[in-house]
């Protein structure tokens, strides 16, 4: 068995002295994990950074097998931004919600499109508010998707405030406000299906803990650990620039 596919690399973890495990998430295949000879050596590690885009050669001598890589790195995407940390958690986090909720060896090439996407557009000023569009646009892809388009209580869209954390969708303040404790407040900024230019760091927030929670719900609810720790550094340093910010 093999084939030949692009990927982006969503982790790389060390295996015996001088190998690792690999895990892509490739165009075509989905997420796949295979392991590369030599890949812990000085020469290739660079190669195999969460972020990176390559070019996948996977060999097995049986398809359920975890088979072999031999990758050509396509585009360094983690090096532009070791420099900078927030940018460098948003990349780290983007690549571990990915591996954590799809499934293995399943065809997700949506998923991979917008994962793709979302590293090019790193550099934009508003690559905070894209990754938090990302992160509702794979619930959509997983099945979960939000509806945050009109209120679930009467169908109107006007002065659309919260998100029922049962539903998902979006209800108004005036029919929400016996419940608003109960109540996940829905960021101004995704009321717009354009993604806008200057969003306040406090908003931002409050689109990372709409989306991880539904992330948590829905994703990352077998695995032990929940949320990837990269997640959580992310929002914590999304955090601290709301209180930067709001200082």
């Amino acid at each position: 068995m093999n084939w030949t596919d692009d990927g982006i690399v969503l982790s790389a973890r060390k295996h015996g002295e001088t190998s690792l495990i690999v895990t892509l998430l490739t165009a075509v295949h989905g997420a796949h994990s295979g392991l590369v000879r030599g890949g812990a050596g000085k020469r290739a590690r660079g190669i195999y950074e969460a972020g990176n885009f390559v070019t996948a050669d996977w060999r097995a001598r049986l398809e359920d097998h975890l088979g072999a890589y031999i990758c050509e790195l396509t585009s360094p995407n983690a090096a532009p931004v070791l420099g900078d940390a927030l940018k460098l958690a948003g990349l780290s986090s983007a690549c571990a919600v990915t591996e954590r909720a799809l499934p293995e060896r399943e065809p997700m090439p949506e998923i991979f499109a917008s994962l793709h996407a979302l590293i090019e557009a790193l550099e934009d000023d508003n690559w905070i508010s894209r990754y938090v569009a990302w992160e509702l646009d794979l619930l959509t892809q997983l099945g979960f998707g939000l509806d945050l388009t009109a209120c679930a209580a009467t169908g109107t869209s006007d002065n659309l405030v919260y998100v029922s954390p049962k539903s998902g969708q979006a209800v108004s303040e005036d029919a929400g406000r016996p419940y608003h404790d109960r109540m996940l407040p829905l960021p101004k900024f995704l009321k717009s299906l354009e993604l806008q230019e200057d969003v306040r760091a406090e908003e931002l927030v409050k689109g990372l803990e709409l989306t991880g929670y539904f992330l948590d719900r829905h994703a990352f609810i077998h695995h032990k650990t929940g949320a990837p720790s990269a997640r959580t550094r992310l929002v914590d340093r999304v955090k601290q620039l709301a209180t930067i910010s709001g200082s």
